[in-house]
């Protein structure tokens, strides 16, 4: 397989570049300076936190035992969205605070990175259901007013209109339709933007670093406090002590091992499981995402690129937390339910991606996790450790501020309010000036419109620092197969965005493993060679990587043909993890 040497870096800065020498410095910085916060779990709640603080003046820390957004913020189903379905729960100010953060995301905090997502709402029963539904997408719409809401209004769509907008609905399935709109984002790219703007101001961000225990001091009256956590470097296997006078635990459904640390606390986590699959756009005729109610919940068909994201399950799940295995069971309920509404029925055959996430619920009486509370709650189990619990992807700034609050409540002097809501994420400025010009960029550095658009609608008014790199070495610029992305954009993972191993770029900095049936496959050779120069790996560390890459597809595979989830779990943890943790 050909390789190119890596181009020489160019001479300015990257804002927020997450390097291997960036990592040793933030390494150094965790073992040696007392900070503030340290912020564990690199979610977007977690990045958040670490962003929220490091704004308001503190000394910030962020570990993250894998890669950020490795566990459920990159497996969502890539929405910012209110909650429609909540308004049937009557969380009107949960729907409301959701609906306003959208706007804001939309809007100014990151606009290069949301797309406002079309969806049609069928229509089974006369009258009563054009009333009550209506009324309730209305409300939805009223609760927007003012959040600076750049999304279309919904409308009321006839049979005729509503077929002549997605021909693949079956005739007999609907008699109108109404039209409405929301926010799509990708999980993972937004919640690396997250952490590279919180690095930008000044936080140590340490990915493949693993809480092994946490420091504790105990005070005159005998009351335990955390001080720190003991960290190992995955990577190295080095251990420090990190000192912190407060260390936020956002770590989602990983929230009670942490908090079991020190006695546990009267906050527990649910997990409940949510599975996507994923399809062509030519297996549905639709120029319009569904929502489709199910018994239980409801099913989204979501526009995605050149795919359909069809999902999600809500079950209550207990197994591997790491890596969280579809089973047969999750695939054949998405597709029975699909099919339902669908002229054209969905296969198997169709399916070229699976993933599954685990999202984690503020623990509450019952076992249905779809009737537990999205909303977040924020605690202090033992003096110095915070654990933050629950709420939504798009809320994930409010949940990160009212974290920060409660932290600067114990420091020694006044801490400024948070003003994440003003402040744009990395690639948001002069958005306006970029986001019509990818036809004149293509042109500049010989590439397709269609290559460049996608480049600005993920990286924004930074895409110059990936274009830079093919006119550095026009083979950066070379397509990869399967995808649509190109070299460059493997090279800039590694040296600017924090990847450390070869799923990191297939999974999350690409999202090339659920968009082609093969999985990564075909370019995992090819995308280990481009990361080799940036991080130093041999030939045998090229090897092993690729080889856990596709130990981990073959494992996937199996585990979706499994019957249920303990049997899919089983087959699941036959592949190692890349950076060889466990669970627990």
């Amino acid at each position: 397989m050909p390789t190119h040497a890596a181009p020489t870096p160019t001479p300015t800065p990257i804002p927020g570049s997450l390097n291997p020498t960036q990592r040793a410095q933030d390494w150094a910085r965790l073992a040696t300076e007392q900070l503030d916060v340290l912020v564990v779990g690199g979610g977007v709640v977690g990045v958040g936190c670490a962003l929220d603080a490091v704004t308001r003046g503190l000394s910030v820390g962020l570990i993250e035992q894998r890669d950020l957004a490795s566990g459920t913020s990159s497996r969502s189903s890539k929405l910012l969205h209110g909650g429609l379905r909540y308004l049937e729960q009557r969380d009107f100010a949960l729907v409301r605070e959701a609906l306003h953060e959208r706007g804001l995301l939309a809007s100014s905090i990151c606009p290069h990175l949301v797309r406002p997502v079309s969806f049609l709402l069928p229509l089974t029963h006369r009258v009563w259901q054009r009333i009550y539904y209506g009324a309730g997408v209305l409300l939805y719409d009223l609760l927007a007013l003012g959040q600076r809401n750049p999304l279309p209004r919904h409308r009321h769509l006839s049979r005729r209109k509503a077929l002549e907008l997605v021909p693949g609905l079956d005739e007999d399935f609907l008699i109108g339709a109404i039209r409405y709109y929301d926010a799509q984002v990708d999980d993972a790219r937004h919640t690396l933007t997250v952490a590279r703007t919180a690095a930008r101001h000044g936080a140590a961000v340490v990915t493949s670093a693993q809480l092994t225990d946490l420091l504790r001091e105990t005070g005159p009256e005998g009351q335990d406090t955390v001080v720190g956590a003991v960290v190992t470097d995955v990577e190295t296997g080095e251990v420090a002590e990190v000192r912190a006078s407060k260390v936020i635990n956002a770590t989602g459904v990983w929230m009670d091992e942490i908090q079991d640390m020190v006695g546990g606390s009267g906050l527990r986590v649910t997990a409940a499981k949510g599975v996507h699959i994923v399809v062509p756009r030519a297996a549905i005729d639709s120029d319009s995402g569904l929502i489709l109610r199910t018994p239980s919940s409801v099913l989204f068909v979501i526009p995605w690129g050149k795919h359909w994201l069809v999902g999600t399950t809500d079950t209550g799940y207990e197994l591997d937390r790491a890596h969280p295995a579809a089973s047969a069971s999750d695939i054949d309920y998405i597709l029975e339910h699909a099919n339902s509404a669908l002229r054209r029925p969905l296969t198997r055959d169709d399916i070229v991606g699976v993933y599954a996430g685990l999202r984690p619920l503020v623990s509450g009486e019952g076992g249905d996790t779809a009737r537990l509370s999205r909303e977040h709650a924020v605690l202090e189990p033992v003096s110095g450790l915070i654990s933050i619990a629950g709420g939504k992807y798009t809320t994930y700034r409010v949940m990160a501020a009212d974290t920060i609050d409660m932290a600067a409540d114990g420091l020694d002097r006044r801490i400024p309010r948070s003003c994440t809501d003003r402040l744009p994420l990395i690639g948001a400025d002069q958005w306006a000036k970029f986001k019509d010009d990818a036809g004149r960029l293509a042109n500049e550095h010989g590439l397709t419109t269609a290559t460049v658009d996608r480049l600005l609608w993920r990286h924004g008014s930074r895409v110059h620092d990936v274009l830079a790199l093919v006119d550095l070495d026009s083979a950066l610029g070379e397509e990869l197969p399967g995808g649509g992305y190109i070299a460059a954009e493997v090279v800039y993972a590694a040296r600017h965005e924090g990847a450390l191993h070869l799923d990191d770029v297939l999974a999350r900095r690409m999202r090339i493993s659920i968009e082609n049936d093969q999985r990564g496959l075909l370019v995992a050779e090819q995308v280990a060679a481009l990361m080799a120069p940036e991080l130093g790996w041999d030939d045998d560390r090229v090897g092993l990587e690729v080889e856990r890459w596709q130990t981990r597809i073959d494992a996937e595979r199996a585990a979706n043909a499994a019957p249920d989830d303990d049997s899919a779990d089983e087959v699941r943890q036959t592949a190692v993890d890349s950076r060889g943790l466990s669970d627990s």
